[in-house]
């Protein structure tokens, strides 16, 4: 039988096609048509440009099409919505334009549906609102416009993203009717009127998001009985009055965000119990009274400022003398004054000090520890890879590059490439990272990082290296064995990387499930969620344990 990389057969009829990462360009004619068997097409992360052919929604037995990360152009074919057995679409982050096609409702197996980052316009067909079985729709970051329809009796739908585009109108109360509803983001829209106080009844809720709206009139009392809810975000409204004290009794809050609105009042003392919150915003409100003390130690004065009469939550706003019944106000004996004053000094200038002196001392001698090893090391490293250069050539790899403790070259896939193990859980084959379904996590100078799910269901994080900014093979796999070989219960271990035949550099690391240091760090990018003293003393640390890594 026939076999090709990324090509699958069955029966004499091509079923897969799964060519992701191959630096694709060109188009897809409507000769795929005679694909009569094909199932799943994944071509993602490619330059294939040109139109989506109309032959692709006449293929009886097509299950899944990922074109995601692509350059195609023009609208959406309406025949793909009459594909019977179609269960998933992703052709996100392209360039295609036009109305989403209403066929695409009408799908009865269509279950995961994204369309994001396009220059879609038109409106959110009612179709796909009333599909009993779509779960995931992702339409943020396109230019569709007019209003959500009322018309939502989507029994299955868990996650909905209509944010960055211009919609306009309220949002409906038929809403708080998809009990399985997991995630509402409508932010960076038009939308105005109140908030639905239906959404109260979508007890699986947990993100909420309408950030920068035109929403108004007072926060629902009821929204505390969401007791799933981990983000809130309704910052830049114009939302009036108090903030339900109901608010503060959501136990897995761990994200809230206020400002940038017209409340009023005092920040509910319920708030206070909130301990697991690691963001918290009420800035730029009219908001008066004290801030209760858990939220003042835990944010910074960035989270309150804006509010005139809010006070407690720096040492620039104290607010008015203690109360008597406390034994340390106004009417206390002299000696007790002078005994409480001299206490405070103590509490927050002296032993800070001490504290973080002491801290900083044993930071630079570990750093300095750290140093001097991993300058032992790479001595060594290089003293053997010399000494291999003139005694042990048998002991080189195919490339040239001496072979590191723990590696295992998994050999050449069909296309020239080179793919070596380190030691670790993962085991797969070149040709098994190419195929797997990728999502980006993000992107950056130096490349873009992706969760690729391999076909036996494990999961890794895969970073594809930009060309431009990469150094040459030879040095590439040389610097790349020693950090390999590093080992560290705070540094994420390196399991693989591959080489591609046309340069193409991917490493591949655990994939880590609960986020980044800078999610931990921060929380959001628009605040800084740790105490001023304790990033001073996080980031002098990093910056010294991490600078000589890099040197390598």
């Amino acid at each position: 039988m026939v076999r090709w990389v990324g090509i699958k057969c069955a029966q004499g009829q091509v079923i897969v096609i799964q060519l992701p990462w191959k630096g694709l360009r060109g188009h897809i004619t409507n000769r795929i048509g005679q694909l009569q068997g094909l199932r799943k097409l994944s071509l993602h992360d490619n330059q294939i440009g040109g139109s989506i052919p109309i032959a692709l929604g006449l293929l009886p037995n097509l299950r899944g099409v990922q074109l995601f990360n692509n350059m195609f152009t023009g609208t959406i074919p309406s025949s793909l919505g009459f594909c019977p057995l179609l269960q998933s679409l992703d052709i996100s982050n392209n360039l295609l334009t036009g109305t989403i096609p209403h066929s695409l409702g009408n799908s009865t197996k269509l279950y995961w549906l994204n369309l994001s980052f396009n220059s879609l316009s038109g409106s959110l067909p009612s179709s796909l609102t009333h599909s009993a079985s779509i779960t995931f729709l992702s339409l943020q970051h396109n230019n569709l416009s007019g209003s959500i329809p009322n018309s939502w009796s989507g029994s299955q739908l868990r996650e909905v993203s209509l944010s960055h585009n211009q919609f306009s109108g309220a949002i409906p109360n038929e809403i708080g009717s998809l009990s399985r509803l997991k995630t509402i983001d409508f932010s960076n829209n038009a939308l105005n009127g109140s908030l639905p106080e239906t959404l109260s009844n979508l007890s699986s809720l947990t993100l909420l998001n309408v950030e920068n709206n035109h929403l108004g009139n007072q926060i629902p009392e009821a929204l505390g009985r969401l007791h799933n809810l981990s983000v809130l975000i309704l910052s830049r409204n114009q939302f009036v009055s108090h903030i339900p004290h109901s608010i503060g009794n959501i136990s897995t809050l761990i994200q809230l965000d206020l400002s940038l609105n017209n409340l009023s009042g005092e920040i509910p003392v319920s708030f206070g119990n909130l301990s697991s919150m690691n963001f918290f915003n009420v800035s730029y409100n009219n908001l008066s009274g004290p801030v209760p003390t858990l939220l003042a130690k835990k944010f910074n004065s960035s989270s309150f400022v804006g509010n005139i009469q809010l006070c407690g939550y720096s040492p620039s706003t104290p607010c008015p003398s203690e109360s008597p019944s406390e034994g340390q106000g106004i009417l206390a004996p002299p000696a007790e004054r002078l005994k409480h004053h001299h206490h405070k000094k103590l509490g927050t200038k002296d032993i800070i000090l001490i504290a973080a002196g002491v801290l900083l001392a044993v930071l630079i001698t570990l750093c300095c520890i750290l140093i001097f090893c991993l300058s032992r090391r790479r001595s060594t490293s290089n003293t053997e890879s010399g000494q291999a250069t003139g005694t042990a050539a048998p002991t080189r790899t195919q490339k040239g590059v001496p072979a590191a403790a723990g590696e295992v070259d998994a050999g050449d896939d069909n296309n020239g490439g080179k793919l070596v193990h380190f030691d670790g859980p993962l085991a797969f084959t070149a040709n098994d990272l190419l195929c797997a379904t990728a999502e980006i996590m993000g992107k950056s100078t130096y490349g873009t990082v992706y969760k690729a799910t391999l076909e036996d269901g494990s999961q890794a994080a895969v970073k594809r290296l930009r060309e431009k900014i990469t150094k040459g093979q030879r040095e590439f796999e040389s610097e790349v064995s020693v950090i390999g070989r590093i080992r560290h219960p705070n540094l994420l271990a390196l399991r693989a990387y591959y080489l591609g035949p046309k340069g193409e550099k991917l490493l591949v690391f655990d994939y880590m499930p609960k986020g980044s240091l800078a999610s931990f760090l921060h929380g959001n990018p628009q605040l800084l969620n740790m105490a001023m003293f304790e990033n001073f003393i996080f980031v002098s640390f990093m910056n010294i344990v991490i600078s000589p890594l890099h040197s390598f």
